[in-house]
């Protein structure tokens, strides 16, 4: 069986640097967008719609908040796309997860490939940690005041959250659901990523 490493991650933690990092010190393959682009063309669904589900944007987050009752409101169709998206999402996660050794950022791949035994980490760090790396890795925040830039950040965790929440029936950041927690903090992440290859490697 491969060796699949997958990675959940607070907004601003810096897991998706940590994967990428990982990944080039261990010679395996490193799936982030690359997932979404292949559920976009499975489903013919745009790309960005695509994106807002499963990245829980605002805007497109509906169905989810609200959950197994949406079948009531007369709003199906919207669901058997959110379900649809999901059920292409775990297809492509499992293909990866079988063709080579992977990381794999987010999408609920600790769930979705647990029977593969996946190593399960999770990212995390103090607000002024995220906020702090925010602002130095992402031009498009710029525009926003400090408060609006931590409502987002907290917002989207939220979103996360709920996601991870409704399709694994788990609690998304919850210590039993991982192998590893990793607190971005205080140690910088190309620290983290180069010990975490000897552990790994």
């Amino acid at each position: 069986m491969n060796k699949i490493i997958t990675i959940g991650r607070e907004f601003g933690s810096g897991g998706r640097e940590l994967g990428k990092r990982l990944s080039d010190h261990l010679g395996i393959a490193y799936y982030d967008k690359e997932i979404i682009d292949e559920i976009a063309k499975r489903t013919k669904l745009a790309e960005g719609y695509v994106r807002g589900i499963v990245e829980q944007q605002s805007g497109v987050f509906f169905p989810i908040t609200v959950g197994r009752t949406f079948h009531s409101t007369g709003s199906d169709y919207i669901l058997k796309q959110y379900t649809s998206v999901y059920a292409e999402q775990a297809n492509v996660l499992r293909e990866m997860a079988e063709k080579s050794d992977c990381i794999i950022v987010g999408r609920c791949g600790d769930y979705i490939l647990k029977d593969h035994n996946p190593i399960r980490l999770f990212v995390y760090a103090d607000m002024d940690a995220k906020f702090k790396r925010c602002r130095e890795k992402a031009d498009e925040h710029e525009h926003l005041s400090d408060s609006e830039l931590i409502k987002m950040i907290r917002k989207v965790d939220k979103n996360r959250a709920k996601y991870y929440r409704y399709y694994t029936g788990q609690e998304w950041g919850d210590r039993a659901n991982y192998d590893m927690c990793i607190n971005t903090s205080t140690v910088p992440v190309k620290e983290l990523a180069e010990a975490l290859a000897h552990l790994f490697g």
